[in-house]
């Protein structure tokens, strides 16, 4: 082309390929692909036709102050079961897992020491029984001789002191004999508690000392406790929710069906500095064993209710850099984007405090696609879930 030369009009008369592009983009929404994440397949079919979304309602109710936690079970009582006098196994009465009833029996020491110790100690006692009568006797009678003057009063005094000596000495024999019986019991060794027992820790035929070898251990699981920890800012809620009895459900992971409700029944004197939790422990009636110590479970602490709160669904929610805002369908087919304050969210629900009427639609997806002054169809309205 001759540079010299103008341009022709009708080349002139074209508008640039960028102003093209603009006027193709500007506008809510035009002819588009998928917008991506937050949109779905919903897609427009026509420039200036109104924007395809899906919406929920928002719905009002009182929801529960769920608190959720990963606790481990542990058993309600633990006893290790050592023996209190020495000596040799000569039986075990039970099988290890075998669940006991207290006062059970579960092992027998060799007594035959013990027990003659005991008759030893019984038979010394017979003999100062004997010699504190003989005692007492001559006591008296210097007391009546002592009252008429026939003797010296250090002869009283003497046979007094004697009586009173062999009395003492019947008194230690007594004791001498109960402890006897008493070592001679504990060659007996019952459960001390409801439970089940665990591994045997050593078998019959070997030599024990006393308070030294743990024989077995005895758990109480029925009932059973679970214990947990929380954030110390929930602290306030659950000690404000003690003024009453507090629901506590637990699960199994992979066992979310099945589910065993409790009480809350401790809260520990202090907050962890270190993790900046409160231990808490609950207790489960655990009539089916379900529950055994050591496991680690779900747990789910109802710590109130908040009362009449808007729920919508958490996907509703979107956040920017001023803060959390929900799209709400206007009755004129419209969209409003709105600033909300948010509170608890849980199983896919969210709390609006501030910013959405019970009722009103809000958009669950399209976002992406939508700007101040579009309109909307609403192609499928989504009931908000209700929590079991």
């Amino acid at each position: 082309m001759n540079p010299a030369r103008p341009y022709p009009p009708e080349m002139l008369r074209r508008p640039p390929v960028a102003l093209l592009l603009i006027l193709l983009l500007t506008g809510c929404p035009g002819k588009s692909a998928p917008s991506g994440k937050g949109s779905g397949n919903l897609v427009a079919s026509a420039d200036n036709a109104p924007v395809p979304i899906l919406a929920a309602q928002a719905v009002q109710r009182d929801v529960p102050i769920r608190l959720s936690a990963v606790g481990r079970v542990e058993a309600f009582e633990t006893v290790s079961v050592k023996a209190q006098v020495a000596g040799q196994i000569n039986a075990i009465h039970f099988r290890e897992g075998q669940e006991v009833r207290k006062g059970d029996p579960l092992f027998t020491l060799d007594a035959r020491p013990y027990e003659a110790t005991l008759h030893r100690e019984e038979a010394n006692l017979a003999r100062d029984e004997v010699d504190a009568r003989n005692a007492e006797k001559e006591h008296q009678r210097y007391s009546d001789l002592n009252r008429r003057k026939v003797i010296a009063a250090d002869q009283y005094d003497t046979a007094r002191a004697t009586a009173e000596s062999k009395a003492a000495q019947v008194q230690a024999d007594r004791a001498a004999v109960e402890e006897a019986r008493l070592q001679a019991s504990y060659c007996s060794i019952i459960s001390p508690v409801d439970g089940v027992t665990g591994e045997v820790k050593t078998h019959a035929g070997n030599i024990v000392k006393a308070g030294d070898t743990e024989l077995v251990v005895v758990n109480k699981i029925r009932p059973v406790l679970v214990s947990f920890s929380l954030p110390e800012g929930d602290l306030g809620t659950v000690r404000a929710a003690m003024a009453g009895p507090v629901s506590v459900s637990v699960s199994l992971p992979g066992l979310e069906d099945s589910v065993a409700t409790g009480t809350l029944v401790f809260i520990n004197n202090q907050v962890d500095p270190q993790t900046g939790t409160i231990r808490l422990k609950a207790s489960f009636e655990n009539a089916d064993k379900q529950l055994w110590p050591g496991q680690y479970v779900n747990v789910s602490l109802v710590a109130g209710v908040v009362p009449a709160a808007v729920e919508v669904p958490a996907e509703a929610v979107q956040t920017s850099q001023s803060g959390p805002s929900v799209f709400v369908v206007k009755a004129d087919g419209g969209v409003d984007n709105r600033p909300v304050t948010v509170g608890r969210t849980e199983d896919g629900l969210t709390v609006i405090e501030r910013g959405v009427s019970p009722g009103e639609q809000v958009v669950t997806d399209g976002h992406l696609r939508l700007r101040p002054g579009c309109k909307v169809e609403v192609r499928r309205t989504l009931d908000s879930p209700e929590k079991q």
